[in-house]
Protein backbone atom coordinates (compact mmCIF):
# COMPACT_ATOMS: atom_id res chain seq x y z
CA UNK A 1 0.00 0.00 0.00
CA UNK A 2 1.58 3.32 -0.71
CA UNK A 3 2.54 5.79 1.91
CA UNK A 4 0.43 9.24 1.48
CA UNK A 5 2.89 12.46 1.75
CA UNK A 6 3.13 16.03 1.26
CA UNK A 7 2.95 17.04 -2.74
CA UNK A 8 6.78 17.95 -3.96
CA UNK A 9 8.50 16.50 -1.12
CA UNK A 10 12.07 16.02 -2.71
CA UNK A 11 11.87 12.34 -1.19
CA UNK A 12 8.84 11.85 -3.88
CA UNK A 13 10.98 11.73 -6.87
CA UNK A 14 13.75 9.56 -5.43
CA UNK A 15 11.30 7.29 -4.21
CA UNK A 16 9.45 6.51 -7.21
CA UNK A 17 13.15 5.92 -9.07
CA UNK A 18 13.19 3.00 -6.51
CA UNK A 19 9.91 1.48 -7.67
CA UNK A 20 8.51 3.14 -4.28
CA UNK A 21 4.64 4.36 -4.95
CA UNK A 22 3.73 7.57 -3.04
CA UNK A 23 0.23 9.33 -3.94
CA UNK A 24 -1.01 12.37 -3.05
CA UNK A 25 -3.72 13.67 -1.20
CA UNK A 26 -6.96 13.09 -3.19
CA UNK A 27 -5.77 10.11 -4.57
CA UNK A 28 -5.65 8.66 -0.97
CA UNK A 29 -9.44 10.54 -0.07
CA UNK A 30 -11.03 8.73 -2.42
CA UNK A 31 -9.70 5.28 -0.49
CA UNK A 32 -12.36 4.17 1.47
CA UNK A 33 -10.13 3.59 5.02
CA UNK A 34 -8.64 5.24 7.55
CA UNK A 35 -5.02 5.59 6.74
CA UNK A 36 -2.35 5.17 9.91
CA UNK A 37 -1.43 8.90 11.09
CA UNK A 38 2.05 9.27 11.72
CA UNK A 39 4.02 12.15 13.04
CA UNK A 40 7.55 11.96 12.47
CA UNK A 41 10.14 15.06 14.46
CA UNK A 42 13.19 14.77 12.54
CA UNK A 43 15.89 16.15 14.23
CA UNK A 44 19.08 14.71 11.82
CA UNK A 45 20.63 17.83 10.59
CA UNK A 46 20.72 16.11 6.66
CA UNK A 47 16.27 16.68 6.73
CA UNK A 48 15.98 15.19 3.31
CA UNK A 49 18.33 12.33 3.36
CA UNK A 50 16.13 11.18 6.76
CA UNK A 51 12.89 11.66 5.36
CA UNK A 52 13.72 9.18 2.27
CA UNK A 53 15.14 6.94 4.88
CA UNK A 54 12.10 6.60 6.73
CA UNK A 55 9.79 6.97 4.19
CA UNK A 56 11.53 4.46 2.45
CA UNK A 57 10.87 1.58 5.42
CA UNK A 58 7.29 3.20 6.06
CA UNK A 59 6.55 2.42 2.64
CA UNK A 60 6.82 -1.59 3.01
CA UNK A 61 3.85 -2.17 4.99
CA UNK A 62 0.64 -3.03 3.05
CA UNK A 63 -1.17 -0.34 5.53
CA UNK A 64 -2.22 3.06 3.98
CA UNK A 65 -0.03 5.71 5.96
CA UNK A 66 -0.24 9.08 6.41
CA UNK A 67 2.90 11.00 7.68
CA UNK A 68 3.50 14.55 8.79
CA UNK A 69 6.62 16.10 9.74
CA UNK A 70 6.79 18.01 12.99
CA UNK A 71 9.49 21.10 13.81
CA UNK A 72 11.33 22.82 16.57
CA UNK A 73 10.16 26.11 17.24
CA UNK A 74 12.57 27.24 19.33
CA UNK A 75 16.15 25.11 17.04
CA UNK A 76 16.57 26.11 13.43
CA UNK A 77 18.50 24.12 11.39
CA UNK A 78 21.75 25.19 9.27
CA UNK A 79 21.89 22.54 6.79
CA UNK A 80 18.25 22.39 5.57
CA UNK A 81 16.78 25.16 3.34
CA UNK A 82 14.21 27.66 5.30
CA UNK A 83 11.98 26.87 2.09
CA UNK A 84 11.67 23.22 2.90
CA UNK A 85 10.95 23.56 6.80
CA UNK A 86 8.28 26.21 5.60
CA UNK A 87 6.81 23.99 2.73
CA UNK A 88 6.80 20.49 4.86
CA UNK A 89 6.88 20.80 8.67
CA UNK A 90 4.70 22.17 10.82
CA UNK A 91 5.07 23.49 14.49
CA UNK A 92 3.76 21.82 17.70
CA UNK A 93 1.46 24.35 18.22
CA UNK A 94 -0.58 23.39 15.04
CA UNK A 95 -0.68 20.17 16.18
CA UNK A 96 -0.99 19.45 19.87
CA UNK A 97 -4.26 19.20 19.64
CA UNK A 98 -4.48 16.15 17.37
CA UNK A 99 -3.90 12.55 18.00
CA UNK A 100 -1.62 10.26 15.78
CA UNK A 101 -1.37 6.52 15.58
CA UNK A 102 2.50 6.39 15.41
CA UNK A 103 5.02 8.82 15.79
CA UNK A 104 9.47 8.46 14.73
CA UNK A 105 11.91 10.57 16.87
CA UNK A 106 14.79 10.79 15.39
CA UNK A 107 18.64 10.96 16.56
CA UNK A 108 20.38 14.41 16.86
CA UNK A 109 23.95 15.13 16.48
CA UNK A 110 24.44 16.69 20.34
CA UNK A 111 24.92 13.84 21.92
CA UNK A 112 28.37 14.88 23.85
CA UNK A 113 26.19 18.05 25.20
CA UNK A 114 24.65 17.25 28.69
CA UNK A 115 20.32 16.63 28.03
CA UNK A 116 19.72 20.00 29.16
CA UNK A 117 22.43 22.01 27.93
CA UNK A 118 20.24 20.80 24.60
CA UNK A 119 18.99 24.43 23.18
CA UNK A 120 15.53 22.83 22.36
CA UNK A 121 15.47 20.53 25.76
CA UNK A 122 12.40 22.41 27.03
CA UNK A 123 10.35 22.05 24.06
CA UNK A 124 11.39 18.35 22.90
CA UNK A 125 11.01 16.90 26.75
CA UNK A 126 7.38 19.13 26.48
CA UNK A 127 6.93 17.01 22.88
CA UNK A 128 7.89 13.69 24.64
CA UNK A 129 4.83 14.51 27.49
CA UNK A 130 2.33 14.73 25.35
CA UNK A 131 3.17 11.85 22.90
CA UNK A 132 2.05 9.73 26.00
CA UNK A 133 -0.98 10.64 25.56
CA UNK A 134 -1.35 11.72 22.08
CA UNK A 135 -0.05 8.98 20.13
CA UNK A 136 -0.20 5.19 19.95
CA UNK A 137 2.96 3.84 20.24
CA UNK A 138 6.56 6.19 19.68
CA UNK A 139 9.49 5.25 18.10
CA UNK A 140 12.75 7.03 19.33
CA UNK A 141 15.92 6.36 17.44
CA UNK A 142 19.48 6.85 18.24
CA UNK A 143 20.21 10.02 20.38
CA UNK A 144 16.29 10.44 20.73
CA UNK A 145 15.98 7.19 22.29
CA UNK A 146 18.50 7.95 25.50
CA UNK A 147 16.92 11.66 25.42
CA UNK A 148 13.65 9.82 25.75
CA UNK A 149 15.22 7.27 28.24
CA UNK A 150 16.83 10.25 30.59
CA UNK A 151 13.66 12.42 30.49
CA UNK A 152 11.11 9.77 32.09
CA UNK A 153 13.52 6.80 33.75
CA UNK A 154 16.49 8.53 34.23
CA UNK A 155 18.71 6.24 32.41
CA UNK A 156 22.00 8.08 32.00
CA UNK A 157 24.13 8.21 28.82
CA UNK A 158 27.97 7.44 29.13
CA UNK A 159 30.71 8.51 26.64
CA UNK A 160 32.57 6.12 24.69
CA UNK A 161 36.27 5.68 24.27
CA UNK A 162 36.29 6.25 20.91
CA UNK A 163 32.98 6.58 18.49
CA UNK A 164 31.31 3.05 17.77
CA UNK A 165 30.49 3.35 13.81
CA UNK A 166 29.70 1.01 11.55
CA UNK A 167 27.89 -2.47 11.17
CA UNK A 168 26.98 -4.75 14.23
CA UNK A 169 25.72 -7.94 14.83
CA UNK A 170 22.86 -8.54 17.78
CA UNK A 171 20.83 -10.74 19.22
CA UNK A 172 16.92 -11.26 20.03
CA UNK A 173 16.26 -11.95 23.97
CA UNK A 174 12.43 -13.18 23.07
CA UNK A 175 12.39 -14.08 19.69
CA UNK A 176 8.70 -14.93 20.16
CA UNK A 177 7.86 -10.79 20.51
CA UNK A 178 6.00 -9.44 18.39
CA UNK A 179 8.35 -6.93 16.91
CA UNK A 180 10.74 -9.69 15.81
CA UNK A 181 8.35 -11.92 13.54
CA UNK A 182 10.13 -13.12 10.86
CA UNK A 183 13.97 -12.29 12.09
CA UNK A 184 17.08 -14.75 12.20
CA UNK A 185 18.33 -15.49 15.29
CA UNK A 186 20.62 -12.88 14.77
CA UNK A 187 20.57 -9.87 11.92
CA UNK A 188 22.96 -6.64 12.05
CA UNK A 189 21.91 -2.99 11.92
CA UNK A 190 24.04 0.59 11.96
CA UNK A 191 25.41 2.29 14.77
CA UNK A 192 26.80 5.86 14.65
CA UNK A 193 27.13 7.45 17.91
CA UNK A 194 30.09 8.72 20.70
CA UNK A 195 27.80 7.65 23.71
CA UNK A 196 26.04 4.34 25.35
CA UNK A 197 23.48 3.49 27.55
CA UNK A 198 24.14 0.74 30.10
CA UNK A 199 22.04 -2.57 30.47
CA UNK A 200 22.63 -3.19 33.70
CA UNK A 201 20.85 0.84 34.83
CA UNK A 202 18.02 -0.38 32.25
CA UNK A 203 17.62 -3.81 33.95
CA UNK A 204 17.24 -2.12 37.11
CA UNK A 205 13.71 -0.70 36.36
CA UNK A 206 10.71 -3.15 36.45
CA UNK A 207 9.29 -0.91 33.92
CA UNK A 208 11.72 -1.18 30.76
CA UNK A 209 12.61 -4.39 28.70
CA UNK A 210 15.50 -5.18 26.73
CA UNK A 211 14.56 -7.21 23.44
CA UNK A 212 17.93 -7.00 21.61
CA UNK A 213 21.45 -6.67 22.78
CA UNK A 214 25.25 -6.54 21.01
CA UNK A 215 28.51 -7.96 21.82
CA UNK A 216 30.29 -4.85 20.41
CA UNK A 217 27.11 -2.28 20.27
CA UNK A 218 25.74 -3.06 23.38
CA UNK A 219 21.95 -2.23 24.42
CA UNK A 220 20.16 -2.26 20.96
CA UNK A 221 16.19 -2.11 21.56
CA UNK A 222 14.50 -1.24 25.09
CA UNK A 223 10.72 -1.27 25.13
CA UNK A 224 8.39 0.28 27.85
CA UNK A 225 4.59 0.86 28.57
CA UNK A 226 3.68 -2.45 26.66
CA UNK A 227 5.19 -1.19 23.53
CA UNK A 228 3.55 2.00 23.49
CA UNK A 229 7.49 3.22 23.80
CA UNK A 230 10.35 1.75 21.74
CA UNK A 231 14.00 2.65 21.81
CA UNK A 232 16.37 2.12 18.75
CA UNK A 233 19.80 3.00 20.00
CA UNK A 234 21.08 2.04 16.47
CA UNK A 235 20.12 3.68 12.56
CA UNK A 236 18.69 0.51 10.88
CA UNK A 237 16.82 3.25 8.97
CA UNK A 238 20.16 4.39 7.42
CA UNK A 239 20.34 3.58 3.36
CA UNK A 240 23.82 1.74 2.08
CA UNK A 241 25.71 4.92 1.91
CA UNK A 242 25.12 6.75 5.02
CA UNK A 243 27.88 5.56 6.69
CA UNK A 244 29.87 5.87 3.97
CA UNK A 245 29.02 9.74 3.85
CA UNK A 246 29.76 10.17 7.06
CA UNK A 247 33.29 8.85 7.17
CA UNK A 248 33.83 10.63 3.98
CA UNK A 249 32.53 14.39 5.85
CA UNK A 250 34.59 13.56 8.78
CA UNK A 251 37.57 13.40 6.61
CA UNK A 252 37.21 16.08 5.07
CA UNK A 253 36.91 18.25 7.58
CA UNK A 254 40.52 16.93 8.71
CA UNK A 255 39.44 14.94 11.40
CA UNK A 256 42.12 12.61 11.32
CA UNK A 257 41.28 10.20 14.41
CA UNK A 258 37.82 8.93 12.76
CA UNK A 259 38.10 5.17 11.61
CA UNK A 260 36.95 2.99 8.65
CA UNK A 261 33.04 2.37 9.97
CA UNK A 262 33.64 -1.48 11.08
CA UNK A 263 32.01 -4.24 9.00
CA UNK A 264 30.79 -2.45 6.42
CA UNK A 265 33.24 -1.93 3.56
CA UNK A 266 33.78 -5.31 1.66
CA UNK A 267 37.35 -6.26 3.18
CA UNK A 268 37.12 -3.72 5.32
CA UNK A 269 38.37 -1.08 2.75
CA UNK A 270 36.86 2.32 2.31
CA UNK A 271 37.94 1.54 -1.50
CA UNK A 272 35.12 -1.37 -2.31
CA UNK A 273 31.70 -0.67 -1.98
CA UNK A 274 29.55 -1.29 1.57
CA UNK A 275 28.36 -4.54 2.30
CA UNK A 276 24.35 -3.86 2.46
CA UNK A 277 24.05 -6.52 5.84
CA UNK A 278 20.87 -4.97 7.07
CA UNK A 279 17.86 -3.81 4.67
CA UNK A 280 16.12 -6.47 5.39
CA UNK A 281 15.93 -6.31 9.47
CA UNK A 282 15.44 -2.63 8.47
CA UNK A 283 12.04 -3.18 6.48
CA UNK A 284 11.20 -6.26 9.18
CA UNK A 285 11.64 -3.94 12.63
CA UNK A 286 9.44 -1.25 10.75
CA UNK A 287 6.46 -3.40 9.32
CA UNK A 288 6.52 -5.14 12.34
CA UNK A 289 5.93 -2.16 14.51
CA UNK A 290 3.83 -0.79 12.01
CA UNK A 291 1.11 -3.71 12.07
CA UNK A 292 1.40 -5.34 16.24
CA UNK A 293 2.11 -1.96 17.70
CA UNK A 294 0.57 0.67 16.00
CA UNK A 295 -2.04 -0.46 13.68
CA UNK A 296 -3.53 -3.63 15.55
CA UNK A 297 -3.64 -1.32 19.17
CA UNK A 298 -4.44 1.87 17.51
CA UNK A 299 -8.54 2.69 17.73
CA UNK A 300 -10.14 3.38 14.70
CA UNK A 301 -11.68 6.64 16.18
CA UNK A 302 -8.17 8.79 16.23
CA UNK A 303 -9.88 10.98 19.34
CA UNK A 304 -10.28 7.70 21.26
CA UNK A 305 -6.14 7.16 21.67
CA UNK A 306 -6.58 10.11 24.64
CA UNK A 307 -8.58 6.94 26.23
CA UNK A 308 -5.59 4.88 26.18
CA UNK A 309 -4.21 6.90 28.73
CA UNK A 310 -0.67 7.36 30.25
CA UNK A 311 -0.08 4.43 31.18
Amino acid sequence: MPVNIPDKLPAIEILKKEHIFVMDDLRASSQDIRPLKILILNLMPLKVTTETDLIRLLSNSPLQIEIEFLGLTTHTPRNTPIEHLVSFYTGFSNIKDSYYDGMIITGAPVEMLPFEEVNYWDELTLIYDWARTHVTSTFYICWGAQAALYHFYGIRKYPLDKKLFGVFNHTINDPSFPLFRGFDDTFYAPHSRHTTILAEEIKRNVELTIHSESEEAGVYIVSSRGGREFYVTGHSEYSPMTLHNEYTRDKEKGMNSVEVPLNYYRNNDPAQPPLVQWRSHANLLYINWLNYFVYQATPFNIHEIAQLGNL
